[in-house]
């Protein structure tokens, strides 16, 4: 079997992607999706919140997928469901397997990565206590509660206050559990500050800052978790333990992007993001292998996966439309600084057009000032008065800065201070 462009994963980075790389001008390309219908994780999101800045309303996950859903099939681009990828050569080639076809490959002239991103399991997080039945990922309570119609349990512990926790902190109280309380180990929360506000305050929900679960209790089946407070080093402070009665513990603590088909192709991992590292075209450092969405580093709101996905499929259709011209003879890395956990794109291959840099910082910084050096030359600064872990930044940088940058041949560092 034989594409143009091949796209892996059909959630909304997939779909916005295959949708622009069609209206660039490639009309060859096909979706591979290991679900049974595409939508990804947007299908068992039922609450609303998606697409304020892309339509400019409110739609649910459902809504909101159906939306790209219904361009991709306008297109008549075809969608391989029920198709699990099994690894991704250098050479473009996707070697997948599905009830039809058994085990196929795929030639490829272009690849567009948009697996998306998994929840951190319990056993990444190293939390004492024997293995009773009633911890979940939150992601996985959602699918139970959403799509199976089933309530894991009544009386509730949450840990971690990702968006995906704080959502259902409020999906279980609605659906008539009782949420204990939400605990977050660092001392800010990790979602956004909506969320905090219409799903916690809004239904009288703990958030217990600088706490964690310090012990699971429960033969069986969970009864209980101790909590306890932690110190500047996020070690349990063993005196403020206390003990709360639950029948389930709903983790959400964090999401890796799933990169194990980008690591078996030899695509290099930003050590921060755990994503590819791309230029400003969402190009890896495999020509013609791009990257976008969750997979390449996680974002707050899907509307803003979804114009990365548009930046990186009409990227592989110029490139494919181009006869796949190779990299940039020159390129000018990006690096973080000061408060900057990482910066995307980590390099930029061209000055010509404005590129815009995603970034996050790894700690709360208030009234802080954003700047943009080339060596020790600042290119670019801007006031802040607030920036939170759980909310991604951006910053464009027109061409006359990154001209500047790419006369002085110095990297470009981005710093919060």
């Amino acid at each position: 079997m034989k594409t143009e462009i091949a796209i892996i994963g059909a959630g909304p980075a997939g779909l916005a992607a295959a949708v622009a790389a069609y209206d660039a001008g490639v009309k060859d390309l096909l979706l591979l999706e290991r679900d049974a219908a595409p939508g990804g994780i947007l299908q068992q999101c039922i609450h609303n919140g998606f697409g304020l800045h892309r339509y400019g309303e409110e739609l649910t996950g459902p809504e909101y997928a159906a939306r790209d859903v219904a361009e991709v099939r306008k297109r008549n681009i075809p969608i391989l469901t029920e198709t699990m990828v099994l690894s991704v050569a250098p050479d473009r080639t996707v070697t997948a397997m599905n009830r039809q076809n058994g085990i196929f490959t795929v030639e490829a002239k272009a690849i567009v990565l948009a697996m998306g991103c998994r929840e951190r399991p319990r056993g990444a997080l190293n939390i004492p206590g024997d293995r009773p039945s009633g911890i979940y990922t939150a992601g996985t309570a959602q699918r139970f509660v959403n799509i199976q119609g089933v309530l894991p349990g009544k009386e509730i512990v949450i840990l971690g206050s990702g968006d995906i926790g704080l959502i259902m902190a409020r999906r279980m109280t609605l659906e008539g559990a009782h949420v204990h309380a939400v605990c977050e180990l660092m001392p800010y929360s990790g979602g956004l500050n909506r969320n905090i506000v219409q799903c916690l305050r809004d239904f009288d929900i703990p958030l217990l800052l600088s706490h964690t679960v310090s012990r699971v209790h429960g033969n069986g089946r969970l009864t209980g978790v101790s909590v306890a407070e932690v110190d500047e080093n996020r070690r349990v402070k063993p005196e403020t333990e206390r003990y709360i009665p639950c029948d389930t513990l709903l983790l959400s603590c964090g999401l890796l992007p799933e990169n194990e088909l980008s690591k078996g192709a030899g695509v290099p991992l930003d050590p921060v993001t755990g994503g590819a590292s791309v230029n400003e075209r969402r190009e890896t450092a495999i020509p013609g292998v791009f990257a976008c969405g969750n997979v390449l580093h996680v974002h707050d709101l899907v509307d803003f996966v979804s114009e990365e996905a548009h930046l990186a499929g009409e990227s592989a259709a110029k490139w494919v439309l181009s006869g796949a011209a190779g990299h940039a003879e020159r390129s000018i890395p990006v690096r973080a600084g000061g408060k900057v956990r990482y910066t995307v794109p980590q390099r930029i291959d061209s000055p010509e057009t404005p590129v815009r840099l995603f970034f996050r910082v790894g700690s709360v910084a208030d009234n802080a000032v954003l700047t943009v050096k080339s060596g020790q030359t600042v290119l670019a600064a801007k006031k802040k008065r607030r920036m939170t872990p759980g909310e991604m930044e951006s910053f464009e940088l027109s061409p006359a800065v990154l001209c500047a940058a790419f006369d002085a041949g110095e990297p470009l560092t981005v710093s919060v201070n």
